[in-house]
Protein backbone atom coordinates (compact mmCIF):
# COMPACT_ATOMS: atom_id res chain seq x y z
CA UNK A 1 0.00 0.00 0.00
CA UNK A 2 1.25 3.48 -0.87
CA UNK A 3 2.19 5.39 2.28
CA UNK A 4 1.85 9.20 2.33
CA UNK A 5 3.60 11.09 5.12
CA UNK A 6 2.79 14.58 6.41
CA UNK A 7 5.57 15.97 8.64
CA UNK A 8 5.40 18.89 11.03
CA UNK A 9 6.82 21.97 9.29
CA UNK A 10 10.16 22.94 10.79
CA UNK A 11 11.05 26.23 9.07
CA UNK A 12 10.67 29.29 11.29
CA UNK A 13 7.35 31.07 10.81
CA UNK A 14 5.73 28.29 8.77
CA UNK A 15 2.37 27.65 10.44
CA UNK A 16 0.64 25.81 7.58
CA UNK A 17 0.28 22.05 7.23
CA UNK A 18 0.23 20.03 4.01
CA UNK A 19 -2.86 17.98 4.84
CA UNK A 20 -5.91 18.70 6.95
CA UNK A 21 -8.10 16.04 8.56
CA UNK A 22 -10.51 16.58 5.64
CA UNK A 23 -7.96 15.84 2.91
CA UNK A 24 -6.39 13.09 5.02
CA UNK A 25 -9.75 11.32 5.16
CA UNK A 26 -10.17 11.64 1.41
CA UNK A 27 -6.72 10.13 0.78
CA UNK A 28 -7.54 7.23 3.11
CA UNK A 29 -10.78 6.60 1.21
CA UNK A 30 -8.73 6.36 -1.99
CA UNK A 31 -6.86 3.43 -0.47
CA UNK A 32 -3.74 5.29 0.67
CA UNK A 33 -2.12 4.83 4.06
CA UNK A 34 -1.52 8.25 5.62
CA UNK A 35 1.01 8.87 8.38
CA UNK A 36 1.03 12.22 10.19
CA UNK A 37 3.79 13.41 12.49
CA UNK A 38 2.50 14.32 15.91
CA UNK A 39 1.80 18.06 16.17
CA UNK A 40 1.86 18.55 12.39
CA UNK A 41 -1.38 20.53 12.46
CA UNK A 42 -0.82 22.32 15.78
CA UNK A 43 -0.25 25.82 14.38
CA UNK A 44 -3.14 25.42 11.95
CA UNK A 45 -5.37 24.34 14.85
CA UNK A 46 -5.87 20.73 13.69
CA UNK A 47 -5.43 18.23 16.53
CA UNK A 48 -3.75 14.84 16.23
CA UNK A 49 -7.05 13.29 17.31
CA UNK A 50 -8.81 14.78 14.27
CA UNK A 51 -6.24 13.18 11.97
CA UNK A 52 -6.63 9.85 13.76
CA UNK A 53 -10.41 10.02 13.39
CA UNK A 54 -9.87 10.63 9.66
CA UNK A 55 -7.96 7.36 9.44
CA UNK A 56 -4.34 8.52 9.73
CA UNK A 57 -1.60 6.86 11.74
CA UNK A 58 0.12 9.33 14.09
CA UNK A 59 3.91 8.86 14.17
CA UNK A 60 6.22 10.26 16.82
CA UNK A 61 8.94 11.83 14.67
CA UNK A 62 9.88 12.86 11.16
CA UNK A 63 12.51 10.12 11.07
CA UNK A 64 9.97 7.38 11.75
CA UNK A 65 7.60 8.89 9.18
CA UNK A 66 10.25 9.07 6.47
CA UNK A 67 11.39 5.47 7.02
CA UNK A 68 8.32 3.97 5.34
CA UNK A 69 6.80 6.75 3.21
CA UNK A 70 6.77 6.64 -0.57
CA UNK A 71 5.31 10.16 -0.87
CA UNK A 72 6.06 13.10 1.45
CA UNK A 73 3.74 16.13 1.48
CA UNK A 74 5.10 19.44 2.77
CA UNK A 75 4.46 23.16 2.51
CA UNK A 76 7.89 24.80 2.71
CA UNK A 77 11.01 23.45 1.02
CA UNK A 78 12.75 20.89 3.22
CA UNK A 79 15.68 21.81 5.40
CA UNK A 80 19.07 20.15 4.88
CA UNK A 81 18.46 18.02 7.99
CA UNK A 82 15.15 16.83 6.56
CA UNK A 83 16.73 15.93 3.22
CA UNK A 84 19.43 13.91 4.99
CA UNK A 85 16.69 11.80 6.58
CA UNK A 86 15.09 11.05 3.18
CA UNK A 87 15.98 8.13 0.93
CA UNK A 88 16.45 7.61 -2.78
CA UNK A 89 13.24 7.16 -4.73
CA UNK A 90 10.99 9.02 -2.31
CA UNK A 91 8.69 11.61 -3.87
CA UNK A 92 8.64 14.98 -2.13
CA UNK A 93 5.76 17.31 -3.00
CA UNK A 94 6.13 20.85 -1.65
CA UNK A 95 7.13 24.32 -2.71
CA UNK A 96 10.60 23.76 -4.19
CA UNK A 97 12.22 27.21 -4.67
CA UNK A 98 15.46 25.73 -5.92
CA UNK A 99 16.88 29.04 -7.12
CA UNK A 100 16.45 30.56 -3.66
CA UNK A 101 17.64 27.36 -1.91
CA UNK A 102 20.49 25.95 -4.00
CA UNK A 103 22.01 23.99 -1.11
CA UNK A 104 18.72 22.16 -0.58
CA UNK A 105 18.43 21.48 -4.32
CA UNK A 106 21.95 20.01 -4.35
CA UNK A 107 21.13 17.85 -1.33
CA UNK A 108 17.93 16.53 -2.94
CA UNK A 109 19.87 15.79 -6.11
CA UNK A 110 22.56 13.92 -4.20
CA UNK A 111 19.94 11.95 -2.24
CA UNK A 112 18.19 11.02 -5.52
CA UNK A 113 14.86 12.22 -4.15
CA UNK A 114 12.17 13.08 -6.70
CA UNK A 115 11.17 16.68 -5.95
CA UNK A 116 7.83 18.05 -7.17
CA UNK A 117 7.61 21.86 -6.96
CA UNK A 118 4.12 23.21 -6.32
CA UNK A 119 5.16 26.55 -7.82
CA UNK A 120 6.10 24.70 -11.04
CA UNK A 121 2.62 23.24 -11.71
CA UNK A 122 1.60 24.39 -15.22
CA UNK A 123 -1.15 26.99 -15.20
CA UNK A 124 -3.48 25.06 -17.47
CA UNK A 125 -7.17 24.24 -17.21
CA UNK A 126 -6.40 20.62 -16.31
CA UNK A 127 -4.04 21.65 -13.51
CA UNK A 128 -6.17 24.50 -12.17
CA UNK A 129 -7.15 22.65 -8.99
CA UNK A 130 -3.46 22.07 -8.22
CA UNK A 131 -2.50 25.74 -8.52
CA UNK A 132 -1.13 26.44 -5.05
CA UNK A 133 0.52 29.68 -6.17
CA UNK A 134 -2.92 31.13 -6.84
CA UNK A 135 -4.60 29.75 -3.73
CA UNK A 136 -1.88 31.19 -1.50
CA UNK A 137 -1.45 34.47 -3.42
CA UNK A 138 -5.17 35.10 -2.95
CA UNK A 139 -4.64 35.01 0.80
CA UNK A 140 -1.54 37.19 0.53
CA UNK A 141 -3.37 39.90 -1.40
CA UNK A 142 -6.22 39.94 1.12
CA UNK A 143 -3.94 40.06 4.16
CA UNK A 144 -1.72 42.77 2.64
CA UNK A 145 -4.65 45.17 2.63
CA UNK A 146 -5.55 44.35 6.24
CA UNK A 147 -1.95 44.85 7.35
CA UNK A 148 -1.83 48.13 5.46
CA UNK A 149 -5.10 49.26 7.00
CA UNK A 150 -3.83 48.48 10.50
CA UNK A 151 -0.56 50.34 9.89
CA UNK A 152 -2.36 53.35 8.41
CA UNK A 153 -3.34 56.10 10.80
CA UNK A 154 -6.69 56.83 9.13
CA UNK A 155 -9.96 55.31 7.99
CA UNK A 156 -10.32 53.48 4.68
CA UNK A 157 -13.92 54.50 3.81
CA UNK A 158 -15.58 57.85 3.21
CA UNK A 159 -17.34 58.84 6.42
CA UNK A 160 -19.88 61.59 7.00
CA UNK A 161 -19.82 62.50 10.69
CA UNK A 162 -21.12 65.31 12.89
CA UNK A 163 -17.51 66.41 13.28
CA UNK A 164 -16.98 66.62 9.54
CA UNK A 165 -16.29 64.50 6.49
CA UNK A 166 -13.48 61.93 6.42
CA UNK A 167 -12.08 61.40 2.94
CA UNK A 168 -11.52 57.80 1.78
CA UNK A 169 -8.02 56.33 1.74
CA UNK A 170 -6.25 56.13 -1.58
CA UNK A 171 -4.63 52.80 -2.45
CA UNK A 172 -2.24 52.02 -5.32
CA UNK A 173 -1.48 48.42 -6.25
CA UNK A 174 1.45 47.30 -8.39
CA UNK A 175 0.76 44.01 -10.16
CA UNK A 176 -2.64 42.64 -11.14
CA UNK A 177 -2.13 38.92 -10.73
CA UNK A 178 -4.10 36.84 -8.25
CA UNK A 179 -2.70 38.72 -5.23
CA UNK A 180 -3.22 42.10 -6.85
CA UNK A 181 -6.81 41.38 -7.85
CA UNK A 182 -7.66 40.19 -4.34
CA UNK A 183 -5.98 43.28 -2.90
CA UNK A 184 -8.09 45.49 -5.17
CA UNK A 185 -11.30 43.71 -4.18
CA UNK A 186 -10.48 43.85 -0.46
CA UNK A 187 -9.49 47.53 -0.51
CA UNK A 188 -12.68 48.38 -2.40
CA UNK A 189 -14.79 46.46 0.12
CA UNK A 190 -13.18 48.53 2.86
CA UNK A 191 -14.18 51.70 1.02
CA UNK A 192 -10.89 52.93 -0.42
CA UNK A 193 -10.30 54.64 -3.76
CA UNK A 194 -8.12 52.16 -5.65
CA UNK A 195 -5.75 52.44 -8.60
CA UNK A 196 -3.65 49.63 -10.09
CA UNK A 197 -0.92 49.17 -12.66
CA UNK A 198 0.50 46.12 -14.44
CA UNK A 199 2.88 45.33 -17.28
CA UNK A 200 0.01 43.54 -19.06
CA UNK A 201 -2.44 46.03 -20.58
CA UNK A 202 -5.05 43.30 -21.07
CA UNK A 203 -5.81 43.27 -17.32
CA UNK A 204 -7.40 46.73 -17.51
CA UNK A 205 -10.87 45.24 -17.88
CA UNK A 206 -10.41 43.08 -14.76
CA UNK A 207 -9.26 46.07 -12.74
CA UNK A 208 -12.19 48.21 -13.85
CA UNK A 209 -14.67 45.38 -13.22
CA UNK A 210 -13.66 45.56 -9.54
CA UNK A 211 -14.33 49.30 -9.44
CA UNK A 212 -10.69 50.43 -9.54
CA UNK A 213 -8.87 52.69 -11.98
CA UNK A 214 -6.18 51.20 -14.23
CA UNK A 215 -3.04 53.31 -14.57
CA UNK A 216 -2.11 52.82 -18.20
CA UNK A 217 1.49 52.55 -19.33
CA UNK A 218 2.41 52.11 -22.97
CA UNK A 219 3.74 48.51 -23.22
CA UNK A 220 7.08 47.52 -24.69
CA UNK A 221 6.88 46.91 -28.42
CA UNK A 222 5.95 43.30 -29.10
CA UNK A 223 4.96 42.69 -25.46
CA UNK A 224 1.21 42.59 -26.01
CA UNK A 225 0.99 38.80 -25.81
CA UNK A 226 -1.13 37.74 -22.85
CA UNK A 227 0.52 35.65 -20.14
CA UNK A 228 -0.46 34.32 -16.72
CA UNK A 229 3.11 34.77 -15.50
CA UNK A 230 4.94 37.98 -14.66
CA UNK A 231 7.66 38.86 -17.15
CA UNK A 232 10.82 40.89 -16.87
CA UNK A 233 10.09 44.46 -17.98
CA UNK A 234 12.59 46.50 -19.94
CA UNK A 235 14.37 49.43 -18.30
CA UNK A 236 12.50 51.75 -20.64
CA UNK A 237 9.16 50.31 -19.54
CA UNK A 238 10.11 50.73 -15.88
CA UNK A 239 10.93 54.39 -16.59
CA UNK A 240 7.58 54.94 -18.32
CA UNK A 241 5.77 53.14 -15.50
CA UNK A 242 7.46 55.30 -12.87
CA UNK A 243 6.40 58.44 -14.73
CA UNK A 244 2.80 57.22 -15.10
CA UNK A 245 2.38 56.22 -11.46
CA UNK A 246 4.37 59.06 -9.87
CA UNK A 247 1.36 61.26 -9.13
CA UNK A 248 -0.73 58.34 -7.85
CA UNK A 249 2.03 57.13 -5.52
CA UNK A 250 2.63 60.66 -4.20
CA UNK A 251 -1.08 60.95 -3.31
CA UNK A 252 -1.45 57.41 -1.98
CA UNK A 253 -2.11 56.47 1.62
CA UNK A 254 -1.25 52.81 0.98
CA UNK A 255 0.84 51.21 -1.77
CA UNK A 256 0.85 47.42 -2.19
CA UNK A 257 3.44 45.82 -4.45
CA UNK A 258 3.08 42.25 -5.74
CA UNK A 259 5.45 42.03 -8.74
CA UNK A 260 7.64 38.93 -8.83
CA UNK A 261 9.47 37.21 -11.69
CA UNK A 262 10.01 33.43 -11.31
CA UNK A 263 13.62 32.57 -10.57
CA UNK A 264 14.83 36.18 -10.47
CA UNK A 265 15.16 39.04 -8.02
CA UNK A 266 11.98 41.10 -7.75
CA UNK A 267 12.04 44.33 -9.79
CA UNK A 268 12.40 47.57 -7.83
CA UNK A 269 9.23 49.50 -8.64
CA UNK A 270 9.48 52.05 -5.84
CA UNK A 271 13.01 53.46 -5.84
CA UNK A 272 14.08 55.78 -3.06
CA UNK A 273 13.30 58.96 -5.01
CA UNK A 274 9.70 57.80 -5.62
CA UNK A 275 9.30 56.61 -2.03
CA UNK A 276 10.32 60.02 -0.75
CA UNK A 277 7.45 61.68 -2.64
CA UNK A 278 4.93 59.83 -0.44
CA UNK A 279 3.11 61.60 2.37
CA UNK A 280 4.13 61.21 6.02
CA UNK A 281 1.84 58.61 7.56
CA UNK A 282 1.50 56.58 4.35
CA UNK A 283 2.34 52.88 4.13
CA UNK A 284 3.98 50.47 1.67
CA UNK A 285 3.29 46.72 1.97
CA UNK A 286 5.80 44.76 -0.11
CA UNK A 287 4.61 41.27 -1.03
CA UNK A 288 7.83 40.61 -2.96
CA UNK A 289 10.09 41.21 0.04
CA UNK A 290 11.34 37.60 0.11
CA UNK A 291 12.58 37.98 -3.48
CA UNK A 292 14.47 41.16 -2.74
CA UNK A 293 11.50 43.52 -2.63
CA UNK A 294 9.71 45.90 -5.00
CA UNK A 295 10.52 48.81 -2.68
CA UNK A 296 14.10 50.00 -2.34
CA UNK A 297 14.03 49.98 1.48
CA UNK A 298 12.10 46.76 2.13
CA UNK A 299 13.62 44.29 4.58
CA UNK A 300 12.30 40.83 5.38
CA UNK A 301 10.42 40.75 8.66
CA UNK A 302 10.83 44.45 9.43
CA UNK A 303 8.72 47.61 9.56
CA UNK A 304 10.98 50.40 8.31
CA UNK A 305 10.06 54.03 8.99
CA UNK A 306 11.62 56.41 6.46
CA UNK A 307 10.72 60.11 6.57
CA UNK A 308 7.28 59.31 7.94
CA UNK A 309 6.53 56.44 5.50
CA UNK A 310 6.21 52.91 6.89
CA UNK A 311 7.52 50.06 4.71
CA UNK A 312 6.13 46.69 5.79
CA UNK A 313 8.21 43.61 4.94
CA UNK A 314 6.18 40.85 6.56
CA UNK A 315 7.09 37.58 4.76
CA UNK A 316 4.90 34.57 3.99
CA UNK A 317 1.53 36.26 4.49
CA UNK A 318 -0.45 33.05 3.85
CA UNK A 319 1.13 31.63 7.02
CA UNK A 320 -0.53 34.43 9.00
CA UNK A 321 -3.89 32.84 8.10
CA UNK A 322 -2.96 29.18 8.64
CA UNK A 323 -6.45 27.68 8.85
CA UNK A 324 -7.70 28.74 5.42
CA UNK A 325 -4.22 28.64 3.89
CA UNK A 326 -3.81 25.01 4.98
CA UNK A 327 -7.30 24.07 3.83
CA UNK A 328 -6.72 25.47 0.35
CA UNK A 329 -3.15 24.23 -0.03
CA UNK A 330 -4.05 20.74 1.15
CA UNK A 331 -6.81 20.55 -1.47
CA UNK A 332 -4.26 21.55 -4.11
CA UNK A 333 -2.07 18.68 -2.89
CA UNK A 334 -5.01 16.27 -2.84
CA UNK A 335 -5.54 16.90 -6.55
CA UNK A 336 -1.83 16.30 -7.15
CA UNK A 337 -2.16 12.97 -5.35
CA UNK A 338 -5.22 12.08 -7.44
CA UNK A 339 -3.19 12.76 -10.57
CA UNK A 340 -0.14 10.79 -9.39
CA UNK A 341 -2.14 7.93 -7.89
CA UNK A 342 -5.05 7.26 -10.26
CA UNK A 343 -7.93 4.96 -9.37
CA UNK A 344 -6.98 1.33 -10.12
CA UNK A 345 -8.48 -0.09 -13.30
CA UNK A 346 -9.40 -3.34 -11.53
CA UNK A 347 -11.74 -3.52 -8.55
CA UNK A 348 -9.89 -4.26 -5.33
CA UNK A 349 -6.48 -3.39 -6.74
CA UNK A 350 -4.11 -1.31 -4.63
CA UNK A 351 -3.64 2.28 -5.88
CA UNK A 352 -0.02 2.99 -6.82
CA UNK A 353 2.02 5.99 -7.91
CA UNK A 354 2.28 6.37 -11.68
CA UNK A 355 5.22 8.70 -12.37
CA UNK A 356 4.69 9.40 -16.06
CA UNK A 357 7.19 12.12 -16.98
CA UNK A 358 5.61 12.45 -20.43
CA UNK A 359 2.47 13.76 -18.72
CA UNK A 360 2.36 17.56 -19.09
CA UNK A 361 1.56 18.22 -15.44
CA UNK A 362 3.90 15.63 -13.93
CA UNK A 363 6.78 16.37 -16.29
CA UNK A 364 6.41 20.12 -15.82
CA UNK A 365 6.18 19.98 -12.03
CA UNK A 366 9.08 17.67 -11.18
CA UNK A 367 12.26 19.65 -10.58
CA UNK A 368 14.58 16.75 -9.67
CA UNK A 369 14.35 13.08 -10.62
CA UNK A 370 16.90 10.27 -10.27
CA UNK A 371 19.71 12.71 -9.53
CA UNK A 372 19.00 14.97 -12.51
CA UNK A 373 17.98 18.63 -12.19
CA UNK A 374 15.05 19.03 -14.56
CA UNK A 375 14.12 22.62 -13.65
CA UNK A 376 16.07 24.89 -15.98
CA UNK A 377 16.42 27.90 -13.66
CA UNK A 378 17.64 25.73 -10.79
CA UNK A 379 20.08 23.98 -13.09
CA UNK A 380 21.50 27.33 -14.16
CA UNK A 381 21.76 28.50 -10.56
CA UNK A 382 23.67 25.36 -9.57
CA UNK A 383 25.85 25.56 -12.64
CA UNK A 384 26.82 29.10 -11.64
CA UNK A 385 27.93 27.67 -8.28
CA UNK A 386 29.90 24.92 -9.99
CA UNK A 387 27.61 22.07 -8.92
CA UNK A 388 27.23 19.00 -11.18
CA UNK A 389 23.85 18.63 -12.89
CA UNK A 390 23.64 14.87 -13.18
Amino acid sequence: MTIVFIPRESRAGETRVAATPETTGRMVKRGLEVHVETGAGEFSFFDDSAYAEAGATIVSSIQSGLEKAEVVLKVAPPTLDEVQAMRAGQILISFFQGVQNPEVAKALQAARVTAWGMELVPRTTLAQKMDALSSQANIGGYKAVLIGACALGKYFPLLMTAAGTVKPARVVIFGVGVAGLQAIATAKRLGAVVEATDIRPEVKEQVESLGAKFIEVKPDEGAEEASVYAKEASDDYKRRQAEAVAASVANADLVITTAQVPGKKAPVLIPLELLETMKPGSVVVDLAVEQGGNCALSEVGKHILHKGVTIVGTPNLPATMPINASELYSRNLLDVIKHLVPDPEEDGATPTVVLNLDDEIIGGSIAIHEGVIRHEMTAKALEAEGAPQS
